[in-house]
């Protein structure tokens, strides 16, 4: 199984996996699958912060990379190299970063 952990404070806080292990641990447990969800697309011109952005915000909330990769669950070299355009973070981690740095439309 392919989980993703993401913490706040240290703590685990979700845990997140592809949709067929999820589907499978819901017959697992004896309940319906879940419905396929829809998937809703935003308009291009909806207002979010780039991610080319991202060093400015995190630096503008005052935090250090070190702190917020690991509240994410990500390595500090990864989040540098998001932040220099190098990768780019799938949905999880942008919901996670936009969790932490409290921003809205990141998704």
């Amino acid at each position: 199984m392919s989980v993703q952990i993401i913490a706040r404070d240290g703590q685990p806080e979700y845990a997140v996996l592809p949709w067929a292990e999820y589907q499978t641990l819901l017959q697992a447990a004896g309940r319906q699958p879940a419905a396929e969800p829809k998937a809703v697309e935003l308009p291009v011109e909806a207002k979010r912060p780039a991610l080319d952005q991202l060093r400015a915000l995190r630096e503008a909330k005052g935090l250090a990379a070190e702190s917020l990769a690991r509240s994410v669950g990500i390595s500090p070299h990864y989040l540098a190299m998001i932040e220099s355009g190098e990768r780019q973070p799938d949905a999880a981690i942008m919901r996670s970063l936009a969790w932490e740095l409290g921003l809205e439309g990141w998704s």
